[in-house]
């Protein structure tokens, strides 16, 4: 083997390894959020756990992606880990469909068939399909399964240098002598676990074993533990992800470890004896892309069945490894919402963005409760629910920082075009949510001026500013709903409702000038009626803001002041929504002042 086959080996790995990166960020990307409501619905029962670890692996051709999803949603109290197991043992089944597909480089024979099945004839099809659809078209899931053609076909071509590169080592003699070296089990195991843990992907450790097959200078006896050894390995990626991780995250990790020491131990111990009584003749055949496959296949298929049963004696032993202690329990306590934004999604963008909107609609029900109680202060001053509105606006904001400095981070990762404007908003949703907090504060303020000052609003005054929150509060609902549950119709109906506020606004600003120029209010007073209607207005505005953006997120439209002119010009069906709150919120008929 020259330097120049070194470095077409280099060149190839490099190839494969981008080529297997493109592909499975691709096909996660595509995807998208599902994965996290397949996730929680999907794990009622061990075996559907399997079946849903293997389907998502499959599908997404990284069981490290698959498991560093599962940890993070054990560690944000989404998933318990007695239902983690059994995706995990699923997630070693889907990642065998890699090895399958990367054996066909070895398919031998002249005919159509087999000629059409080979990587030399589809991959370039598969390249070529795919610059057309990134190039050409403008859907973006279109351009994604561009993406993940091309990913593919760069894997395969990388797979086909690797074997070529390392074809000239069949005549060595000392590869063949180090090769040999691997029968003992030991060596094998510890040499698959340590090429897997360094590359961080089984499949790609698989690829490599492949390619070295296509040499002819490796057989079964030393195939089988480098391959057992392989699943050992895939393991140090579940480790790295658990550092920093709860004590139940990290038990997954345990798991994922324990199971697959297990098995291989199990596997070697049985296959080793069968070999020691019957000898088996096929211990010295050369070994070929498929055969490794089908041993691939075989370990992790048979060791799920076997182990599949005895879940909880798993989960005993993940608890036996990583103890639980008293100050565990309370830190899982605290912060729950915010345990969500796990950076370990920010592998998986589109999931890190559905993690994201269940923290905004926790932050979102905080910034309504403030405004409730604030509302509640303006009639009837209460020193406890003053404090409970000044601690929910320190809890939103605590929302923001978390929130913004995760979004700003997911904002840099590689998403399709509808995740990214999805960040984009709810970057400006939370400044939304956060500021109607603050206005929340200044009415409790204001309201706690007011009481200490003892002085009192009309009870022509009251009914107006009991209008004015009526009105606020349904917005505000709608704004909440429009967010928690993606609520279009809430959304589409924030804008009119908006627009009643801002004339009953002006309304009751016109009635107390008069007012104050019959006498009947103070200046004093008359400053802190006209804060609370600035409060509310405002409060009003930033829910506007929050269901424009979600609109436009949905049409694919971001000229904000555009949008707004054009449903307020839009005649109608606008002007009727008007009409129709206006009716639910009608003012107290006026003052006559003599």
């Amino acid at each position: 083997m020259t330097i120049f086959s070194g470095l077409t080996l280099l060149g190839g790995l490099a190839l494969f390894l981008y080529g297997m990166n493109m592909m499975s960020g691709s096909l996660e990307k595509m995807a998208g959020g599902k994965l996290e409501t397949i996730f929680e619905k999907l794990t009622a029962n061990p075996l559907r756990s399997v079946l849903l670890g293997a389907g998502v692996t499959a599908a997404i051709q990284s069981s490290a992606a698959t498991t560093v999803m599962i940890i993070g949603f054990v560690n944000a109290g989404i998933m318990r880990l007695h239902q983690a197991i059994g995706v995990i043992m699923g997630a070693n089944i889907g990642t065998t469909i890699t090895a399958w597909i990367l054996s066909l480089s070895g398919l031998d024979g002249d005919s159509f068939i087999v000629s059409l099945l080979k990587p030399t004839a589809f991959s370039s099809v598969f390249a070529f399909a795919g610059m057309l659809l990134i190039m050409v078209s403008k859907s973006d899931k279109k351009k994604t399964l561009g993406s993940i053609f091309v990913g593919f076909a760069i894997l395969m071509y990388g797979m086909s240098m690797m074997s070529s590169s390392v074809e000239p080592l069949k005549d060595s003699p000392a590869f063949k002598e180090m090769l040999t070296l691997f029968k003992n089990p030991l060596l094998g195991v510890l040499a698959g676990a340590l090429i897997t843990a360094v590359l961080q992907s089984s499949s790609v450790s698989v690829g490599i074993l492949q390619a070295v097959s296509s040499t002819g200078a490796l057989n079964f006896g030393s195939a089988l533990p480098i391959i057992l050894g392989q699943n050992i390995g895939s393991c140090a990626t579940a480790i790295i992800s658990s550092f920093g991780t709860s004590k139940s995250a990290k038990r997954v990790a345990a798991v994922h470890l324990s199971f697959n020491i297990i098995g291989t131990t199990l596997f070697l111990a049985v296959f080793y004896i069968l070999n020691a009584v019957f000898s088996f003749s096929f211990m010295d055949s050369t070994v070929n892309e498929t055969m490794i496959a089908v041993v691939h296949t075989v370990f992790n298929v048979s060791t799920t069945l076997i182990l599949l049963p005895f879940i909880k004696v798993l989960e005993k032993l993940a608890y036996l490894i990583v103890k639980e202690d008293d100050g565990d329990k309370k830190s899982m306590s605290a912060d729950s919402k915010l345990k969500l934004l796990d950076e370990r999604f920010l592998r998986t963008p589109s999931v890190a963005v559905e993690q994201t909107r269940g923290v905004i609609a926790g932050m979102a029900d905080a910034a309504q409760r403030s405004v409730e109680l604030a509302m509640e202060l303006l009639f009837e001053y209460d020193e406890n629910k003053a404090a409970e509105v000044y601690a929910l606006e320190k809890l939103v904001d605590k929302y923001e920082d978390g929130l913004g400095t995760y979004l700003v981070k997911l904002s840099s990762a590689e998403m399709n075009h509808k995740d990214a404007q999805t960040v984009s908003t709810l970057l400006h949703n939370i400044s939304d949510l956060e500021r109607i907090s603050d206005h929340a504060r200044n009415i409790a303020q204001g309201a706690q001026e007011r009481y200490e000052k003892d002085i009192d609003f009309s009870p022509k005054a009251k009914d107006e500013l009991s209008v004015m929150c009526s009105a606020v509060r349904e917005v505000l609902n709608y704004a909440v709903t429009a967010i928690c549950e993606q609520d279009l119709y809430a959304a589409y109906e924030v804008e009119p409702l908006e627009e009643v506020v801002d004339q009953i606004k002006t309304k009751l600003k016109s009635r107390h000038v008069k007012r104050l120029q019959a006498g009947r209010c103070t200046i004093e007073l008359g400053f802190i009626f006209t804060d609370f209607l600035t409060c509310l207005e405002r409060i009003s505005d930033h829910c506007s803001n929050i269901a424009v953006c979600l609109v436009q997120v949905n049409d694919d439209n971001f000229e904000t002041h555009e949008y707004l002119r054009t449903i307020k010009t839009s005649g109608e069906e606008f002007d009727s929504e008007v009409e129709k709150f206006q009716k639910m919120f009608p003012l107290p008929k006026k003052e006559v002042y003599s």
